[in-house]
């Protein structure tokens, strides 16, 4: 199954809640969503990345058959790391294992590598998101190590694993 990044367009909200309002993809995810997560929350977060600076948040809506089943965001460092971004995604659960993430993700990579200054992005999966570390390995990412204790989601500290993609690697 093949995919495309397109720009957020407002008509998105409905099907980006469907696949966000989700327990097994927030797991994944960092805290700060809502849950449920409603078709206002996806106007608002939409409406906020259509606002974004160009230049410092790279946020596309991952497509499918026509439809949109994720999202996906590179979001650019500060200080020391302004040349650096950080990759975060999401699939609705129905089209896990297609290929669709890992597709995805070359798509920014390559949009990012080519339209700005970055020289490296990288991504943190919680380390028992088996499916995520290989979306980025397939993807051409490098394991760096693990970030023992790095996190605490749904009361328990979990290692994180660091992966990252130079714009020389690619």
């Amino acid at each position: 199954m093949t995919c495309k990044i397109r720009k957020w367009e407002p008509a998105d909200a409905k099907p980006l809640s469907a696949a966000i309002c989700n327990k097994k993809v927030q797991d994944n995810l960092r805290d700060g969503l809502p849950y449920p997560y409603t078709e206002r929350d996806g106007a608002e977060f939409i409406a906020a990345m259509l606002s974004a600076d160009e230049n410092d948040i790279f946020s596309f809506a991952i497509t499918a058959e026509g439809k949109v089943v994720g999202s996906i965001s590179a979001s650019r460092q500060q200080n020391i790391h302004r040349q650096t971004a950080e990759l975060g995604y999401y699939i609705a659960e129905e089209y896990w294992g297609k290929g669709i993430a890992t597709q995805a993700v070359g798509q920014i990579c390559r949009y990012v590598f080519d339209k700005s200054d970055i020289i490296r992005i990288y991504a943190q999966p919680f380390a028992h998101n088996a499916a995520s570390c290989r979306v980025l390995e397939k993807a051409g990412f490098k394991y760096e190590g693990t970030l023992r204790n790095n996190a605490v989601k749904n009361g328990r500290v979990l290692d994180m694993k660091m992966y990252s993609l130079l714009k020389t690697e690619i």
